[in-house]
């Protein structure tokens, strides 16, 4: 047996086990070596059937008989029906709608049972348990689960499972291969010294504790080594992208600081002390000589694209490397048509009398600005045509969706490229736009409105340098956020009326696209866009035209009905959290979010910046259907932060990385995205691989290092 040795050779399984292996992604014995529990249960808690109590959950261990199938007595649901039995007393389980249990266990097995003792007229059972067939009771209630040392109060590892596979089987299995000696012959692929700096366990310590741990503080050390491990791979990775990227020539860009100047002047606001920083920061990377890779992180509203419009004249205004003519090129790629047909109207008003000219490209269509015959104007052209501009160098400016990187698409000085919402993008589909047809490789500008912790941006972005755009457009009001519980729902639409009439619009945020089916198990039974339309209007805001926007609608369908509401033909538009991104209208100044306690901080703050639009004062009406005192504070956090940053790291501290941003989205494991609230674990990983990369950018000094990074090359995708 070794670590890639097939699990189904190294094991005996059955179609069942197969199925749950294959599901959870366990292919060879080293994949169920990283397999790590998601939690501990403790041998002191286990239960004699004698003193159960009503109400509690317990564990208990005892001998299974009388399995049957049957069916309840009032409603006829199929049940199975057991009893289990200890040297203390026995306890009958129900498994309600699973008869099928009855015939998958076999009677008089030693079998294990986690759940809620309930009590029917004065008997306790119980009802609808986890059960597992048990390899070995404990030794007693309270010993050692894991070997006859007779240590009390073990610890037992409790698995992420799936339907034929329970966390007995995965254990007894782990054990199996650490007496195989197979550990032994295991390589730490980590330098000792830096082990030996964070007082990490080495490898095969690490994974004995992990899955075996007799005390908490020995599960506590291998999964502080395990995430440190990702991280530290990650940041690897990152710092050889970061010096590979600087290692490139890019077009040196000088542009003339006072057109720059002039340039800003000519927004219609003043622009921020952040943004004037950004810009200016930007600027001195253009003059490197290597290209830049920076992050932008900024709220709705905080003035990005202005920040892009002046870095991008400063560009379209600078000649290509020796020659005195012609025009550097800029590609902004946005990930949905609406918001790059919005994006290029903010162009064009940018760059309005300047005479430069802007293209767009999408999968529906292209279009120039200015036209021939409006000057102030744009026109449709076709794709072939645009095509031919941006290949000979006359269109200097070219906003777009994914159809930028298609092949058809040639740029003649591609300088700059910048990236919309950077994280609705893959790797690939980035690299792709900023290597296209280029002898030198653009500055790139990645722009984000989803606040990002710290943590989180150190790792997954630790490629990127980053610019931060905190403060607002002055003039602009703080949004005012009410928290609404279901007994203020009818005062509060009374209070949104009031807006209307005052000629405002609204945007009504609902978590489901169409009703849920309530006879599902599992259902998530929320407020639907499609179902909630028709009730308000109906019911609630006769008076007002109520239109809708979700994702399953087609692009025709989502431009119109978006531009009825642009065009106020409509006065509340009932959405999905579609409009999370991209959707731009300055009258809409309220917005109403139903099951607001299903959204993270992070999105409801996002949703909340479409309404920041304008100089009106704004409103939020935040509506939950809990009244848990744990939930209304989160939401009234919303009211007292200063910005999405401070959001993003609230969230983080009650909910963690792993559910706010989702590790299958990232390809990073649970450990890691819990251990991203570790600021002090995240800094030391980035300083210990940035310090190996700046010396040994090819690790030939640390081969071992460099097979673990080629192996697991690709597994984190940063989508």
């Amino acid at each position: 047996m070794n670590p890639n040795t097939p699990i189904e050779q190294a094991f005996r399984t059955i179609e069942p086990q197969k199925k749950a292996l294959h599901k959870l992604g366990i292919k060879t014995v080293e994949d169920l070596l990283y397999h790590f529990p998601v939690r501990y249960g403790n041998t002191s808690e286990v239960k004699n059937i004698g003193t159960l109590a009503v109400g509690e959950d317990a564990v208990v261990y005892g001998t299974i008989t009388g399995l049957k199938m049957s069916k309840a007595f009032v409603k006829k649901i199929p049940m199975a029906e057991a009893t289990v039995t200890d040297e203390t007393g026995r306890v009958k389980i129900v498994w309600f709608n699973q008869p099928y249990l009855a015939k998958m266990i076999r009677e008089g097995a030693t079998v294990r049972i986690e759940g809620k003792v309930s009590d029917r007229k004065g008997d306790i059972y119980f009802s609808n348990p986890k059960i597992e067939i048990a390899g070995k009771v404990p030794l007693a209630v309270g010993k050692n689960l894991f070997g006859d040392q007779g240590e009390e109060h073990a610890l037992y590892p409790v698995y992420p499972e799936s339907r034929g596979l329970t966390s007995n089987w995965i254990y007894h299995n782990i054990e199996r291969i650490f007496k195989s000696g197979m550990l032994e012959t295991l390589v730490d692929p980590i330098p000792q010294e830096i082990l030996d700096k964070y007082h990490l366990p080495g490898m095969s310590d690490a994974l004995i504790y992990i899955h075996a741990p007799k005390r908490e503080s020995d599960a506590l050390a291998a999964r502080k080594r395990f995430a440190f491990q990702e991280i530290f791979f990650i940041q690897l990775r990152k710092q050889q992208e970061k010096s590979q990227w600087k290692a490139e020539k890019s077009f040196d860009i000088t542009a003339d600081k006072k057109s720059v100047d002039g340039f800003i002047k000519n927004f219609p606001f003043k622009a921020t002390d952040a943004q004037q920083k950004s810009i200016e920061t930007i600027l001195i990377n253009f003059r490197s000589g290597h290209p830049m890779s920076r992050l932008l992180e900024g709220d709705v509203g905080s003035g990005k694209t202005a920040v892009a419009a002046a870095t991008t004249f400063a560009v379209v205004t600078s000649r290509p490397t020796g020659q005195n003519f012609g025009n550097l090129q800029v590609a902004y790629m946005a990930p949905t048509e609406i918001l790059a047909k919005q994006q290029f109207e903010n162009f064009i008003e940018f760059f309005r009398g300047t005479g430069i000219a802007v293209g767009l490209i999408t999968g529906s269509g292209c279009k120039k600005f200015p036209s021939k015959s409006d000057k102030n104007g744009w026109t449709s052209v076709s794709k072939a045509q645009l095509s031919k501009w941006v290949a000979n160098g006359e269109i200097p400016i070219v906003v777009g969706t994914h159809a930028l990187i298609s092949k058809s698409v040639i740029f003649k000085h591609l300088a700059f490229v910048i990236i919309d919402e950077q994280h609705r993008f893959g790797t690939a589909q980035r690299q792709k736009l900023t290597q296209k047809n280029q002898v030198h490789m653009p500055h790139l500008l990645s722009m984000t409105a989803t606040p990002i912790p710290r943590t989180l941006s150190l790792t997954l972005y630790g490629d990127l340098d980053l610019s931060i755009l905190d403060q607002m457009p002055v003039g602009r009001k703080p949004i005012i956020t009410k928290i609404v519980l279901p007994k203020d729902r009818v005062a509060t639409y009374t209070e949104i009326e009031k807006g209307l009439q005052e000629g405002r619009q609204l945007y009504i945020i609902c978590p489901r696209i169409n009703e849920a089916d309530p006879t599902k198990e599992m259902a998530v039974i929320a407020k639907s866009v499609t179902e909630e339309a028709k009730r308000l209007q109906t019911e609630v805001f006769p008076r007002w035209k109520v239109g809708i926007l979700h994702s399953k609608m087609t692009t025709s369908e989502k431009e119109k009905n978006m531009l009825d509401f642009t065009n106020h033909k409509t006065d509340i538009l009932v959405a999905t959290s579609v409009v999370e991104v991209g959707v731009n209208v300055p009258n809409a100044t309220m917005i109403l979010i139903e099951g607001a306690e299903r959204f993270g901080l992070s999105q409801l703050h996002q949703l909340r910046g479409r309404v920041i639009r304008s100089n009106h004062q704004a409103y939020c009406y935040v509506f939950t259907e809990s009244t848990g005192a744990k939930t209304v504070a989160r939401l009234k956090a919303l009211s007292v932060a200063k910005n999405g940053f401070e959001l993003a790291e609230f969230d983080l501290s009650q909910r963690g990385a792993g559910e706010l941003y989702g590790g299958k989205q990232w390809g990073i494991s649970d450990l890691a995205m819990d251990a991203l609230q570790n600021l002090k674990m995240v800094e030391a990983a980035r300083e210990e691989a940035k310090q190996i990369i700046a010396e040994d950018f090819q690790l030939k000094k640390y081969p071992l290092l460099k097979s673990e990074l080629e192996k697991t090359a690709g597994s984190i995708h940063f989508e």
